[in-house]
């Protein structure tokens, strides 16, 4: 008697929680701005904020710091949410709560970032679309959708386009998942930033200056990069030149980069295919700039490429490695600067680089091309090139565990 009551009591307790829960319904009007704002201070944990299909026209950012909220729309080619006419330059939607879902909606033409989280652990992004609507632009927002200082992330189903920055952009997290989005005309499409163990897998990254990135970077809060898996991926045609501010790390992304691994440990790149990126499918290299922090490592180590399908790469250099043209030297499928040695805060450093590279296809026919450019320092000059087509075999370098994230 006393279980059943104790259940029975458990039951009412939930069954009163879910129809505490309300729904806050808005539609496009005159007043939108006002209504979605109040909104999203007013909801409660638990609450749901629906928003009917329409063209939403706003001249101020959204703010949402509720945790466990829904924000909800009707598809993201039926609910728009245009920031064109946005008079400040921040983004057009920050969450700054934990427990969030977002789904379900366009976000167009911000000034800033499209849809930016921080420190909202257990995000979840689903079939979201941030856009910039004239196209790749310098003026655009530098990130579409933009989770950072978080855990347990989930980007699911969404499409961005035309950011001058990252599309899709995971900074300074940790425990996430990119799955199953198409990012498209970006500078970088997307790109997993000093972050600790991240799956990305099934996405498209097309046409983008560099397809997807996995970078660390000195001077954040949060160094040390590792533990990433990038698998079952197409990573074609990413070829739009570079439209970045001069000063972003990304301006120096090369136009034709399929993926590029800078900086951070234990990145396994498999099942993927690459074609038609004009300079090289993969490039493995080290952060090139001065570093002032001691503890900053710049080099790729523990980098797994295997069994990912090549197409045509190589045919059209850019940036920095342009220089190779000059020097009669073709661009590979498989590019790695050599770089095994640094200097930090003064100190000079050197560490075993391991790479394994085995089991890729090459459609051509002519076997997967791998080059090391034999640059020992990090950021040497690229007329001390001392190249090699000599690829590193198969080491046994353990794979990360798949993610799973906390439940919420």
């Amino acid at each position: 008697m006393l279980r059943s009551f104790v259940l029975a009591s458990a039951f009412m307790v939930a069954a009163i929680g879910v129809a505490e829960a309300k729904t806050f319904k808005i539609k496009p009007g005159p007043t939108v701005q006002a209504d979605l704002q109040t909104a999203l201070i007013s909801a409660r944990p638990g609450d749901t904020v629906q928003l009917a299909k329409g063209r939403y026209e706003f001249n101020a950012g959204l703010s949402l710091d509720v945790d466990r909220v829904t924000v909800r729309g009707a598809g993201m080619d039926k609910t728009i949410l245009s920031f064109k006419n946005q008079r400040t330059t921040g983004e057009g939607l920050l969450v700054t709560s934990d427990d969030v879902t977002l789904r379900d909606f366009a976000v167009e033409d911000t000034p800033g970032d499209g849809i930016k989280s921080k420190g909202a652990d257990r995000i979840r992004y689903y079939r979201l679309r941030v856009e910039w609507t004239r196209g790749p632009h310098p003026q655009n927002g530098a990130y579409g959708i933009y989770p950072v200082t978080s855990s347990d992330v989930l980007i699911e189903e969404c499409v961005v386009r035309a950011s001058a920055d990252a599309g899709i952009y995971v900074g300074q997290s940790r425990n996430i998942i990119v799955r199953k989005n198409i990012a498209e005309r970006n500078v970088a499409g997307i790109e997993i930033e000093n972050s600790f163990n991240a799956d990305v897998h099934d996405n498209i990254a097309r046409e983008n200056t560099g397809g997807i990135l996995v970078f660390d970077l000195p001077g954040l809060p949060q160094i040390g990069g590792h533990s990433t898996r990038v698998f079952r991926n197409q990573i074609v045609n990413n070829n739009t030149p570079n439209f970045s501010s001069i000063g972003n790390i990304v301006a120096t992304l090369p136009a034709g980069t399929g993926f590029i691994v800078m900086a951070t440990k234990n990145v396994h790149v498999f099942d993927n295919v690459f074609a038609e990126n004009g300079t090289a499918n993969v490039i493995i290299n080290a952060y090139r700039a001065s570093i002032a922090d001691a503890n900053y490592n710049p080099l790729p180590r523990d980098i797994v490429i295997r069994n990912n399908t090549f197409g045509r790469a190589g045919y059209k250099l850019d940036g920095d490695l342009k220089a190779l043209s000059q020097m009669g030297i073709q661009g590979p499928d498989i590019l790695w600067d050599g770089s095994t040695t640094y200097v930090a805060a003064g100190a000079p450093k050197t560490e075993p680089v391991r790479i394994s590279i085995a089991d890729n296809i090459s459609q051509s026919g002519a076997g997967v091309r791998f080059l090391n450019l034999g640059l020992a320092v990090a950021g040497a000059d690229f007329a001390d090139a001392q190249p090699s087509d000599a690829a590193p075999g198969l080491l046994k370098i353990q794979e990360p565990a798949p993610i799973k994230l906390a439940k919420r």
